[in-house]
């Protein structure tokens, strides 16, 4: 199973050419890991194991200031569970949706060297992710 924690260069390139102006959300699926792994950022190992749902709320805790201060907003989050429609081997822990401003915001955002001291977190906690921006379709109506 492979899986994706970190955005491709050729997403980010193709997020970039769908040419969105205006507010952003991004919807997060989140799968933790039993216990986090904080093999690739060292420095920041907790003195005793935690879960990935522990480290993940580390990495929130660092995180949300900073959303704050670039004019982002954490909008819903919620547990997650298997679906009702879809793979019933596939599960996600937790959703959120976070709204930025705008593509360049969240770029903004995301390549702030004090967010990125904390990143290590997120990647100690997931197993999986996904993240899908979602632009807001004015007059569409059902």
């Amino acid at each position: 199973m492979t899986a994706y924690l970190n955005p491709t260069w050729e997403a980010g390139r193709d997020l970039m050419r769908r040419g969105i102006t205006g507010p952003i959300i991004m919807l997060n699926l989140l799968r933790f890991r039993a216990v986090a792994d904080y093999s690739a950022t060292p420095e920041l190992t907790p003195a005793v194991p935690i879960s990935g749902a522990q480290a993940y709320d580390r990495y929130m805790h660092h995180t949300l200031p900073l959303l704050k201060e670039s004019g982002g907003a954490l909008l819903f989050a919620a547990q997650g569970g298997s679906f009702l429609i879809g793979p019933d081997t596939e599960r996600w822990d937790y959703v959120l949706l976070v709204h930025q401003q705008s593509i360049a915001a969240f770029m903004a955002f995301a390549s702030r060297a004090e967010y990125q001291r904390g990143i290590g977190h997120r990647t100690a906690a997931l197993e999986d992710s996904r993240l899908l921006p979602l632009v807001e379709q004015a007059g569409l109506r059902f």
